[in-house]
């Protein structure tokens, strides 16, 4: 399999991967979407379903769509080293096309959101227009792009991530997906679908879950480029945490496997 073919393949899995999943989000958040408070529950198998989609879709790849499952595996032995950042290009560049076309299908709802005076009054303490000088670390649309903590803690935070990841990438892993990186298979592929539907039921609430981190960095930098009004701050302040957690938990999930199933 060729770098093209790698690049190509988790470019396209990942931006299907992130639209299904920012649309999730989006068809929850917005008062003009027909999911409108769907909750939960709909976020969680909405982004298992966005997994299986774009999983199916990046098969030639190995269908990783996520550094974290790729470190894990080339910690594993399953792909090159050399190979990793093709990987983790196609996957960022993935998640960046992702977000914008979540903003494109919901173009509509994103204005009338933003220019809702309840909404910022609710999001911004009083009536009116978002103040840039003081807008909140989290803007009104954020979590459409990408995950926040329900309590901001750093150490908490960054463990949830970790171990989320961990249960993520072990459960690959041991799905049996081959040494040459051709995948698990179509029903190894729904099985990890129905794992991150799990996780993010289980173990999804403090952080939003995202155990990967383009699905977070990509949508957040889109979040800061978009001429979107009144969308407040990007975070950047937390946007490590849902990098840097998923990223030691891949490892931490190959060096596992090693230990226990090698």
């Amino acid at each position: 399999m060729s770098s093209s073919d790698i690049f190509i393949s988790e470019t396209i899995g990942t931006a299907v991967l992130v639209l299904m999943g920012g649309g999730v989000c989006a068809a929850v958040t917005f008062k003009r979407s027909k999911a409108f408070n769907a909750g939960w529950v709909a976020i969680a198998f909405g982004w298992g379903f966005a997994v299986l989609t774009g999983a199916y879709i990046a098969a030639k790849s190995g269908a990783h769509l996520n550094p974290a499952v790729t470190i894990g595996l080339a910690i594993k032995g399953g792909i090159e080293w050399s190979q990793v950042p093709v990987y983790f290009a196609g996957e960022l560049l993935g998640a960046l096309i992702g977000a914008v076309l979540v903003w494109l299908v919901y173009y509509g709802q994103f204005r009338a959101h933003l220019t809702d005076p309840e909404v910022l009054a609710g999001h911004n303490g009083e009536e009116g227009m978002v103040d840039p000088a003081a807008a909140p670390k989290a803007g009104p649309v954020l979590g459409i792009f990408s995950t926040g903590p329900e309590i901001r803690n750093v150490v908490q935070n960054l463990v949830t991530e970790i171990i989320a990841t961990i249960v993520l990438v072990l459960a690959i892993l041991t799905l049996g997906l081959s040494d040459n990186g051709k995948g698990v298979g179509p029903i190894g592929t729904l099985l990890v679908a129905l794992v991150v539907t799990g996780i993010g039921l289980s173990l999804g609430g403090p952080t939003g879950y995202a155990i990967n981190p383009v699905r977070d960095l990509g949508p957040r930098i889109v979040h800061a480029l978009l001429p979107l009004p009144n969308k407040g701050g990007s975070d950047w302040g937390y946007a490590w945490i849902p990098v840097v957690g998923p990223l030691i938990g891949g490892a931490l999930a190959g060096g596992i496997y090693q230990l226990a199933f090698a």
